[in-house]
């Protein structure tokens, strides 16, 4: 008998992102998404299926709908399940068999990972958002760099982030080979969660902040490695190789294979730049790029949206560059129909679509051709992530 009462499940990865009312073009997602549904009804599984409010991607819906909750241990069959972080959560990517695990006992086998924390102190500068924090930090320490810690992220410049903006952060650890990432729950988290549908409510809400003020860290306690860095260092960032550790400020130059010491990472660098078509020790401001894709658990919040709507209220995307806006949840589409975020798009030449994983992965409709170059929000850059021979910049 599965323990079924505090599991969500939701439709994402496999769901096309235009008519979604219609059945999936793809054979494989068809099948997965009709699977998943038959499973769920089964078993009695909470599912925010195709054409439901709640429908959206997993690490978005459950802060929104107020199912992620601090202090609690979160698991899901996604690796960026990391992003529930944010709220003080023991949250981290599973596989299938320990998803089986988890449905039948409520417990995983793990091991227990290092402790890691990284500190960003100082003021950011103009146009630096969380984005920009986390790509810096991978940039600086690999994404290999964090391999077999849980990270705690910290520091004043952490702080002053909002909780979607924290969610970015949390997402990306996976992409330095962290287990998770975390940040302590505060007033900012505490104000997030109030009203939402599934959190607590008046007194129980109450009483619920009381034991989440205990969950930070204590003061002077130790960590296998503390990392610490200064904010004013870090510029708006854009990944040019095929991991996210390839990353430089976006007014940086390419690096040389002579900047780099060891004889592996240069030859994966020069396989990696060739795969991109780029050059070292060049620029890529000004490179002409063919497709533009904001979305994804790492940035499709409202936050996001509005972001972008604000730098491009009045403007019109490039001739030949096709851009995709896809929302991180039908809540999140909602909402920005209501602020008349979707009459700015359609004015530039975007297209707001419908909820799902999108153009992160290339396990639906939504892909990046062969060959052609995508600015991307999403959290990978891997060979082929968006599509086979796709090229992405994040």
């Amino acid at each position: 008998v599965f323990n079924t009462h505090r599991t969500t499940a939701t439709a994402d990865h496999n769901v096309p992102t235009k008519d979604q009312h219609l059945p999936i073009k793809e054979v494989l997602s068809r099948h997965q998404v009709e699977t998943l549904r038959k499973n769920c009804q089964e078993f009695g599984v909470d599912l925010y299926d195709l054409g439901h409010p709640f429908q959206g991607i997993v690490h978005i819906i459950g802060p929104e709908l107020g199912l992620t909750l601090p202090g609690m241990t979160i698991v899901c069959g996604d690796s960026h399940t990391s992003t529930h972080g944010a709220f003080g959560t023991i949250a981290f990517g599973i596989g299938t068999r320990e998803v089986e695990q988890v449905l039948a006992t409520q417990c995983v086998l793990q091991q227990k990972p290092k402790t890691m924390r990284i500190e960003i102190n100082g003021k950011l500068g103009r146009g630096v958002v969380s984005k920009d924090i986390i790509l810096y930090i991978i940039s600086k320490i690999s994404s290999s760099g964090a391999t077999g810690y849980f990270v705690e992220y910290a520091g004043d410049a952490i702080r002053s982030l909002s909780m979607e903006a924290r969610m970015t952060i949390c997402n990306m650890s996976i992409e330095m080979g962290a287990r998770g990432g975390l940040i302590a729950p505060d007033e900012i988290t505490f104000e997030y969660i109030r009203g939402r549908k599934f959190a607590p409510q008046g007194a129980a809400f109450d009483r619920a902040v009381e034991e989440w003020k205990k969950l930070p860290t204590d003061s002077g306690a130790t960590y296998d490695r503390v990392l610490t860095f200064d904010a004013g260092d870090i510029a708006p960032m854009i990944t040019y190789g095929t991991n996210p550790g390839m990353g430089m400020g976006i007014t940086d130059r390419i690096p040389t294979p002579e900047e780099l010491s060891d004889l592996a990472e240069k030859t994966s660098f020069k396989n990696a730049l060739a795969y991109m078509g780029v050059e070292a020790g060049t620029s890529l401001l000004g490179k002409p790029i063919d497709y533009v894709f904001i979305g994804s658990c790492t940035n499709a919040r409202i936050e996001d949206l509005r972001q972008v709507a604000a730098l491009v209220k009045g403007k019109k995307r490039a001739e030949g560059v096709e851009v995709w806006v896809v929302p991180g949840s039908k809540q999140v589409e909602e909402q920005a129909r209501r602020e008349g975020l979707d009459k700015i798009f359609s004015d530039a030449g975007f297209e707001l679509r419908s909820p799902g994983c999108s153009a992160c992965l290339g396990m639906n409709e939504d892909k990046v051709p062969a060959g052609k170059y995508c600015i991307s929000t999403s959290n990978r850059n891997f060979e082929g992530r968006q599509g086979p021979r796709s090229r992405t910049f994040l």
